[in-house]
């Protein structure tokens, strides 16, 4: 049915590699007997590949910890990962050499909407229950009983990325609003939820474009939004284009009051502190922040462990984006397979939705459609960057969180360019 392309394959067997334990826990009886093999494919290349290697890191470290408490079902765990290079046609050749070739026992899914929905229609003719890393709203096509988001967005799923965004606009008696988004289905289902915030709130869009994924240039793409002179400006974009057009907006001068929403990359290290002091002033969706009450023990352990390894790996230096995550979704599976005491795709999905399973990143409780009961969006606005240094980023003290209200940490500084000083 599907071509096989060009596979990378990742190794990672605990047994290669020489790694603490993350607690100081007896260490359990060594699995034994044929492993149970768990298959995925993600971003090692491409304009994904700074969060999805931070992922694969997470589901690495998972791995050689659960093997060293003895495996699942007394086996040992065997993770196989290709590199779907961030490209959409490879995913389907991926999941499928995953179930017939390599006869994997389970699957997680892809990282990014753009490639767990190429995943989903594999997964639904295997019958195999599937957990999407950071997936917009894929399931709402889909409709199969076997998916689960590993994405706090709740279930108004589609708004969630700028909820708080426009709830922020609104409060500051912003009127006009710009939508841009490239092409794809993650910005196409971050701005069509965007509207429907817009909407709710009574605001004016005067500015509602798409570009294609592949643009590289956006300068007029900025100036056709200045142009129209909106009070604040939502994007959806994805990690390359996020970083273009906050340097667009910056060399040309552009200040509406408010700018940012559902751009995904800058909550990736590695960007923060290329893009230093011009992030200051944007509010843009957080999944996480190491504030005092997310910096849980459990986190603590394993983000020493990952940060331990991320330079020699050559992946986001703190992790704190996807790093946790990968973990925790690789963590959630395992934890579904130890509960039922079976590889059974059918039991393990049944055991995921009727569950409140405990996980590094909180418990984690299904509902509709695969995803999350609540919500756990935040928008931050970034603040103080001085210069291009890693350090200023591993606490607070270069953002706020300013919504949603019960968590927020400071108000946001409206105008944008009286939050750039």
């Amino acid at each position: 049915m599907f071509g096989y392309p060009a596979l990378r394959r990742l190794a990672t067997t605990a047994a290669a590699v020489g790694l603490l334990a993350l607690s100081s826990a007896a260490q359990a009886q060594a699995p034994s007997g044929e492993p149970i093999k768990i298959g995925l494919g993600i971003a090692m290349t491409g304009g994904l590949a700074g969060p999805g290697k931070q992922a694969l890191l997470g589901v690495q470290i998972w791995e050689e910890q659960i093997n060293k408490k003895g495996g699942l079902l007394g086996r040992p765990v065997k993770i196989i990962a290709y590199d779907d290079q961030t490209n959409a046609s490879t995913v389907p050749g991926i999941y499928t050499k995953l179930i017939d070739v390599d006869k994997v026992d389970l699957i997680l899914g892809p990282y990014a909407t753009n490639m767990i929905a190429p995943a989903m229609p594999v997964a639904i003719q295997k019958g195999k229950t599937i957990i999407g890393l950071f997936g917009l709203a894929v399931n709402s096509e889909f409709n199969y009983p076997k998916y689960f988001a590993m994405i706090p967005t709740g279930q108004n799923t589609k708004p969630s990325f700028t909820e708080g965004f426009i709830e922020v606009a609104a409060k500051n008696k912003l009127e006009t609003v710009a939508l841009v988004a490239a092409d794809a289905e993650f910005a196409n289902n971050a701005c069509e939820g965007a509207r429907d915030n817009i909407k709710k709130h009574n605001l004016k869009i005067v500015y509602d474009r798409k570009y294609p994924p592949a643009t590289t240039d956006f300068t007029p793409i900025v100036r056709a939004i200045q142009a129209a002179n909106p009070d604040a400006v939502v994007i959806c974009s994805y990690p390359p284009d996020s970083v273009g057009i906050v340097r667009s907006v910056n060399e040309i001068g552009f200040k509406p009051k408010m700018i940012g929403g559902a751009m995904v990359g800058l909550q990736i290290s590695a960007i923060k502190t290329q893009l230093g002091p011009l992030m200051n002033g944007w509010i843009n969706y957080e999944t996480w922040v190491p504030s005092k009450q997310a910096l849980t023990p459990e986190v603590q352990e394993f983000l020493k462990e990952y940060q331990s390894r991320a330079k020699a790996a050559g992946v986001d230096p703190l992790g704190y984006y996807l790093g946790t995550w990968g973990y925790a979704y690789a963590e959630l599976l395992g934890k579904a397979v130890e509960a039922t005491k079976s590889l059974n795709d059918d039991k393990i999905a049944e055991y995921l939705r009727t569950n409140t399973i405990p996980t590094i990143m909180g418990p984690v409780k299904f509902g509709k459609s695969g995803e999350w009961v609540d919500s756990g969006m935040m928008q931050v606005q970034y603040k103080n960057i001085k210069g291009n240094d890693l350090e200023q980023f591993r606490g607070m003290d270069t953002q706020n969180i300013v919504a949603p209200a019960k968590q927020a940490t400071g108000e946001a500084v409206v105008p944008f360019e009286k939050a750039q000083q």
